[in-house]
């Protein structure tokens, strides 16, 4: 690859001649693969031979790309393919976040930080996770529904819708758009749309957005600032601002010196975590830690909509609402309707969601549970995908790999061993979704959006990763 000379000598007066040499020749090699398991999912992988990501208990480097899409575990939320550097979001959450809160990642697809986030957050939390392109939103709602938690709501809003939910965030994450010099070796066209203009075009940005949602923290509350680029514009400046026009305090999160993280590279010496690919095993990031200055402040009160409520509670039989409860295995989450869908939410912040709806474009809210048609249920694919979801309720089919793959496809199956109605179809015991039985065929309910479109698919392997259960 040819780096821009500007981008070449903004790094050199950053970390040195030498320095900027040896990053360059970095980025000129393959990065590292990544990923990060979904422990509740399954314990049937096994990473014999995987290094474990230093700054994150379930993150992964596999020595070799596999092909992820031929893997039906990859599809039913198993494990999610993610960038080693960004999993260091683990030791910021487990140094400042031991207590239920509610979270908000603003800029959150296609998932990553989101589902690690859902992971590591204390029990009885909430994450409001947002992303204001359509399209990459989304992806972002697919995403979390693989995952399988509840407790999380997905919107697509710009950050200013926020600006009415003053005081309700305990933690925001912002994963802000940058220039993205840090995706250098693994997307050019990075390379070609970068620019010292475009990078002050981001720093600005970036202060806009902060200015947006920054009334919407708690005094007292966590904002983390990240991005995936290593110009100090976007980096030590920005936190600097936040630090002086804001009122916030940068806060230090412990490192250990073998994992090769760099810190500040400017004279405002504050505590903030970059990660350089010539020193640390991973692509470009930065990111730092802020507290909002405590205040006196009027907490964010939601007053439920008493004619929503009722219109909500009357639309459906109880006898629905019950035998959807009977579906899932949770004494903290309610089942709610909207329209004709049951879904299951945490009943702690039902009174928020319905604030939410008030300010927010909601694409999903908690697990969907099943549509009412008449007098039937009928089961909704995401419930089969929570955590939440009881094994027993429905029949499982254990599917070949070639099966499963044709069912990813959206193909028609054949099960003429299995029950008729609906039958929960698996690989390796991990729900993939369902299929309604007919005994000669089975329809194949997978979402037509998610399907895997490839007529062609190369075998998944990889010599790092095995599958313990039997075909």
């Amino acid at each position: 690859m040819t780096l821009p000379q500007a981008f070449i000598a903004q790094m050199e007066g950053l970390l040195g001649v030498e320095q900027t040499r040896q990053l360059v020749e970095a980025l000129q090699t393959e990065p590292p693969v990544s990923l990060r398991v979904n422990w509740q999912k399954t314990e049937a992988l096994d990473f014999q031979n995987c290094e474990i990501v230093p700054w994150c208990s379930d993150g992964r480097y596999l020595p070799e790309r596999p092909s992820f899409t031929s893997d039906p575990l990859f599809h039913a939320g198993c494990y999610y393919v993610q960038e080693a550097s960004s999993m260091f979001l683990e030791q910021v959450m487990r140094c400042y976040v031991q207590q239920p809160v509610c979270m908000l990642d603003l800029c959150a697809a296609p998932g990553g930080k989101s589902t690690h986030a859902l992971s590591l957050l204390p029990e009885g939390s909430l994450l409001i996770a947002n992303e204001i392109v359509p399209q990459r939103a989304q992806v972002l709602a697919e995403n979390i529904t693989k995952w399988g938690s509840a407790d999380v709501v997905v919107t697509g809003n710009d950050p200013s819708a926020f600006t009415a939910l003053e005081n309700l965030f305990d933690v925001i994450l912002t994963d802000v758009p940058c220039s993205g010099e840090g995706m250098f070796r693994k997307d050019e066209t990075a390379i070609t749309e970068w620019s010292p203009e475009n990078v002050a075009l981001c720093w600005q940005r970036q202060r806009r957005i902060l200015s947006d949602i920054w009334p919407c923290l708690k005094p007292g509350g966590l904002l983390i600032y990240s991005t995936c680029t290593f110009n100090a514009q976007e980096d030590e400046e920005n936190v600097a601002w936040i630090a002086s026009e804001l009122g916030a305090e940068v806060l230090p999160v412990e490192v250990p010196e073998e994992w090769g993280i760099t810190g500040c590279l400017t004279k405002d010496a504050i505590p903030v975590y970059r990660f350089l690919p010539h020193r640390t095993k991973g692509e470009g990031f930065f990111m730092a830690v802020l507290r909002k200055a405590e205040a006196d402040y009027r907490p964010f009160s939601p007053r439920p909509s008493k004619k929503k409520e009722k219109q909500k509670g009357s639309v459906l039989p109880k006898e629905a609402l019950k035998q959807a409860a009977s579906w899932i295995d949770s004494a903290a989450h309610e089942v709610l309707a909207e329209g004709d869908m049951l879904y299951a939410f945490p009943q702690a912040y039902v009174a928020l969601l319905t604030a939410l709806r008030g300010s927010l474009r909601i694409l999903k809210a908690g697990v969907a549970l099943a549509q009412v048609k008449g007098r039937d249920l009928i089961p909704a694919h995401d419930l089969v995908l929570s955590t939440l979801y009881k094994k027993d309720v429905f029949p499982h089919v254990e599917l070949t790999e070639k099966q499963a793959l044709a069912y990813l496809r959206r193909e028609v199956l054949s099960l003429p061993e299995a029950p008729r109605g609906y039958v929960v179809v698996t690989k390796k015991h991990v729900p993939l979704g369902l299929v309604k039985n007919l005994g000669s065929r089975a329809n194949n309910l997978y979402p037509a959006e998610w399907r895997i479109r490839s007529s062609y698919l190369k075998s998944f392997k990889s010599s790092s990763m095995s599958q313990n259960s039997s075909e």
